[in-house]
């Protein structure tokens, strides 16, 4: 008989059936590539669900980018781990039947193609649904999936300058002459982020209605959506410049310390053996340190104060005193914290024969499991086989015609 999802989900509702983890038997389909997709994906392969990527028989462009390791992408790794993969070329005129043979049998479909693409593989949500009403259609694209902006070619980079984010940033800068530059691609992992959690509602949603959904999710909704400050500020505009937390400069590196309260300052005063800026009108009350002139002289008046002494001497007298605290690290440093370590912030996978560490979930829960990487065209098989019922026969004859890999 063929799993059925809501069916099992309603019976360990019940106690009838356990759940070994947290999406067990959610099956999805994945056309994403890429960052914010592939992010979505891997975090639903991490609570339990099915993830059978649909590879390119050339594979991802990202199975290309470094950092490698004895030719595989730990990039590419991080972002596919727990997945299974099935290579297809979805221009060959006989892949569309066969991928709606495998939508039939799954939970939910993710794409992450420029708007209009899956419709021309007549693989759009309209097609897929009426095939499978029940299913949950997650679109990631980076200005949504109607009007004069969707087609509009949108990586990371592009919608973080579009939303308003970098100038935003750019403002926050005492000495930048341009907006910073862009290594770390957040509109990805966030939009990745907010569609995972959408996919997560939908199918709850789902198991209580049986009724499925088209989530369509923007990576620049996604920028707008972190900028509330920014946003009320464009509308109520704040007559003094906004408080900004800086680095400190000690003698071999950065920290940076946040006295939000006043507890939080007094405790600062203390702890760095100026009881007198306690008493000093310019930092004395809340009210005074928000004054821009009076919180940058405090800060300088830091700056001095550490000049002579290391990160470390700092850390030690600050982190005594309570004072909320944190050296500047590298990300080598972090994963070899003791925090790392004691919190399991990181998993080690493998993609082929290479053994990695990669970022695991960030939030802890009970079933979690972080996968290893697919191999290009790994699970074709043993997927056609096991989900719909090909022979090897069958599989053999789609290889021959160049359906799959």
């Amino acid at each position: 008989m063929e799993y059925n999802w809501f069916n099992h989900w309603n019976q360990a509702r019940t106690g009838a059936l356990p759940l070994t983890s947290p999406l067990h038997g959610v099956r999805v389909v994945d056309f994403t590539a890429v960052i914010a997709g592939p992010y979505c994906t891997r975090m639903l392969a991490d609570l339990g669900a099915e993830v059978i990527k649909l590879e390119a028989p050339e594979g991802d462009l990202m199975r290309g980018r470094a950092p490698m390791k004895d030719g595989q992408s730990l990039y590419f790794g991080g972002l596919n781990c727990g997945k299974q993969c099935i290579a297809i070329d979805l221009k060959h005129a006989r892949s569309a039947g066969l991928v709606k043979e495998l939508v039939a049998k799954a939970d939910v479909v993710a794409e992450n193609f420029r708007p209009g693409v899956m419709a021309r593989l007549g693989l759009d949500y309209a097609t897929l649904s009426a095939l499978n009403p029940a299913l949950v259609y997650c679109s990631i694209s980076g200005y949504g999936q109607g009007g004069p902006d969707a087609g509009l070619p949108a990586y990371a980079p592009i919608v973080q300058a579009a939303s308003g984010y970098d100038l935003a940033n750019l403002g926050y800068q005492r000495d930048a002459g341009r907006p910073l530059n862009t290594g770390i691609f957040t509109a990805d992992y966030l939009a990745g982020t907010h569609a995972f959690g959408a996919v997560c509602a939908a199918l709850f949603k789902r198991a209580a209605t049986g009724k499925g959904s088209h989530i369509d999710c923007a990576l620049m909704d996604a920028m707008l959506g972190m900028l509330a400050y920014e946003v009320g500020e464009a509308q109520a505009p704040v007559d003094a410049p906004r408080l900004l937390y800086q680095a400190t400069k000690a003698k071999d590196g950065f920290f940076i310390v946040a006295p939000i309260s006043q507890a939080n300052f007094e405790a600062l005063a203390n702890a760095a053996g100026h009881p007198g800026w306690l008493a000093d009108p310019r930092f004395a009350t809340p009210a005074a340190r928000a004054v821009t002139q009076n919180w940058n002289a405090m800060l300088a008046e830091l700056d001095t104060w550490a000049a002579d002494k290391t990160v470390a001497e700092c850390e030690t007298r600050m982190s005594a005193g309570g004072v909320p605290f944190a050296r500047y690290q590298t990300v080598g440093e972090v994963m070899a914290s003791p925090y790392a370590e004691r919190r399991g912030a990181f998993a080690t996978v493998k993609s082929g024969p290479v053994e990695f560490r990669t970022p695991a979930p960030p939030f802890k829960l009970e079933g979690i499991e972080v996968g290893d990487v697919p191999g290009l065209g790994e699970h074709t098989a043993s997927v056609l086989e096991r989900v719909l019922g090909y022979t090897p026969a069958a599989i053999a004859q789609l290889r021959s015609e160049g359906v799959v890999r």
